[in-house]
């Protein structure tokens, strides 16, 4: 659906880089240019998966800006990059909204460091989506235990929603992110779904809410049906148990609502700590994932084909080759 007058300026002006100062990072000029042009016109958000990486220094980011008495204030970057990297990518996912309900001052913070027109996409905080407290240390005495909250949709209207209200108009999808449940937690797959349509119902229907999960059994009509009856996305995700994205997009059904949404991940088949240790501290390209690239081309053209009635998105991780600002540019051919 094309934006109005309006919207399409203000997101020209998003991306309005000043040349000056980058003209020794060709990419970012380019990828601002490639990304402004999908949002205006065809309604795709294209980013990342958090931000806040010093591997994209010299790259994305221009270290001058962040130097305190001639070195690089690690700091300073964490609290004053996003700014930066709204003037490059439309959108962002929030990994950080995974590990805490969001507060009102840390939403405030992220809002102010971006314009209008900007979309910021979160992940939802696990106590809503976690079945039974992993063992780790974060969870203290909850760890293995069963999750009192888990789709609790007042809590999430309250605690998640409520805070984000303000901020509206800056916010994209909402993305529950389902680890991979075991019969512990569902003695039958098809449990899970009708909990999920129970909770999806008691959600106000005026945000754009995607689920991801990672069971490729769940990846079946029932499924898909609860998601579109809801108007709520199924997240195309490339992760380690799952499908690749190719694959989860050509199964019938599997476009849920008025706009789509990805992330691309980990290759499927690879463990997430092994991409850690492989990629750190995703400074390039270290591996280079054809069936992934050809995937997020193939969403890419789908939006300028068919452009959604609300804003989609897809978001690459470095874990997925290393360096995700270089996926995108491969995908979307933006040369250095």
């Amino acid at each position: 659906m094309p934006h109005s007058w309006g919207e399409s300026a203000r997101i020209d002006k998003l991306f309005s880089l000043n040349l000056q100062s980058s003209t020794s990072r060709a990419l970012p000029a380019a990828l601002a240019c490639e990304t402004s042009r999908l949002a205006r016109e065809s309604n795709l958000y294209l980013g990342t998966s958090s931000w806040k990486y010093e591997g994209w220094l010299g790259q994305i980011y221009d270290e001058q800006r962040y130097l305190t008495r001639g070195k690089l204030s690690t700091k300073r970057f964490e609290t004053e990059c996003l700014e930066e990297y709204a003037e490059i990518f439309p959108s962002v996912c929030v990994d950080a909204g995974y590990y805490r309900f969001p507060s009102e001052k840390y939403l405030t913070n992220l809002g102010a460091q971006v314009p209008d027109g900007f979309r910021l996409s979160f992940k939802v905080t696990d106590e809503i989506t976690v079945k039974k407290f992993p063992r780790l240390d974060r969870f203290g005495d909850r760890a293995g235990t069963d999750n009192a909250h888990f789709l609790d949709a007042k809590l999430f209207i309250d605690a998640f929603l409520g805070p984000l209200s303000p901020h509206r108009q800056k916010t994209g999808v909402l993305i529950f992110e389902f680890s991979a449940f075991y019969p512990t937690h569902f003695e039958r797959l098809r449990d899970f779904i009708a909990v999920l349509d129970h909770f999806l119902g008691r959600l106000p229907a005026d945000w754009q809410y995607g689920v991801e999960v990672r069971n490729a059994k769940l990846l079946r009509a029932e499924y898909f049906d609860v998601l579109r009856a809801h108007n709520v996305a199924h997240v195309f995700n490339s992760w380690t148990k799952m499908p690749p994205v190719d694959e989860q997009m050509a199964m019938p059904g599997a476009f849920t609502a008025d706009f789509f949404a990805a992330r691309f991940l980990l290759r499927p088949g690879r463990a997430y700590q092994q991409a850690v240790d492989s990629f750190q501290p995703y400074g390039e390209t270290k591996e280079k994932n054809e069936e992934a690239r050809a995937a997020l081309r193939s969403l890419i053209k789908r939006s300028v084909t068919r452009p959604t009635a609300r804003p989609s998105y897809a978001f690459v991780n470095n874990r997925l080759e290393g360096n995700s600002p270089n996926t995108i540019a491969a995908a979307l051919d933006v040369k250095m």
